[in-house]
């Protein structure tokens, strides 16, 4: 199926591994030009190494200048945006019941904030386009999932809203915004990766027990969605958080 991508620009933030870095590949692999980002300039660059068409930039986008100068040479690169993709985002925290007010501030900032610097900063360019915005979120922000930190889960609970709320003011001029909540991800380095090197037999009555489908999920997952979200076929979405999870959630 030809999702009309082709040609289409795209800059992923947090996309140098995991996730953020097979949703730079699905994009590039359909046709379009795609600036990539991380704070890790060594791992960054060697994510791109060889790609015609795609770019990279190092910085912080917790930062709001860094933010920013990503956008600005973002449009340098590419010549404008069509697609903005917020990935950057992080689980670690204090385990439920001892958070403290720093641990607060860093989930925040970077499973909020670094969403909210990007779409401030693009939506100029996104006017012009009349683009399409997508944040990774993650089931964690959609219903208590027993063991997942507290400030994550809120964190990402404040994005869905955010998604949800600004696509009024968004839409008014023609660009879509939507999140993608995904599961239990594998993919290399993950905590999932981890958890099967340390105890498969527990990960395998884990997902028996709460996945319907059985099954980790694999960044192909999110990916595919995050194309189609991307795409004229969804035109007429916005405001939505999409679940892909396996059937884990049950609200």
């Amino acid at each position: 199926m030809d999702l009309g991508l082709a040609g289409k620009r795209v800059l992923v933030t947090g996309s140098s591994s995991g996730i953020g870095l097979g949703i730079a590949q699905g994009f590039h692999q359909v046709g379009c030009s795609v600036v990539s980002n991380g704070r890790n300039e060594s791992r960054l660059m060697s994510s791109i190494a060889g790609r015609k068409d795609w770019f990279g930039v190092a910085c912080d986008v917790t930062d709001q200048v860094q933010a920013a100068n990503l956008v600005q040479r973002s449009v340098n690169f590419m010549g404008g945006i069509d697609i903005l993709v917020c990935n950057v985002g992080s689980g670690k925290s204090m385990p439920p019941g001892q958070e403290s007010l720093s641990d607060w501030q860093k989930s925040l900032t970077v499973n909020l904030f670094s969403a909210t610097n990007m779409v401030e900063a693009s939506v100029s360019e996104l006017r012009k386009t009349e683009g399409v915005i997508i944040c990774i979120s993650s089931i964690c922000g959609l219903e208590c999932i027993l063991g997942a930190p507290v400030t994550y889960s809120a964190a990402k609970a404040a994005l869905n809203a955010y998604i949800r709320g600004i696509s009024v003011p968004l839409g008014a001029d023609g660009i879509r915004i939507n999140g993608i909540a995904p599961g239990n991800i594998l993919f290399e380095g993950s905590v999932w990766e981890n958890k099967i090197k340390e105890n498969s037999d527990s990960v395998a009555k884990m997902l028996k027990k709460n996945v319907p489908l059985n099954r980790l999920g694999d960044v192909s997952d999110v990916v595919n969605l995050a194309l189609w979200l991307s795409s004229p076929l969804s035109n007429f979405n916005t405001g939505s958080i999409y679940v892909c999870d396996g059937g884990q959630t049950r609200s």
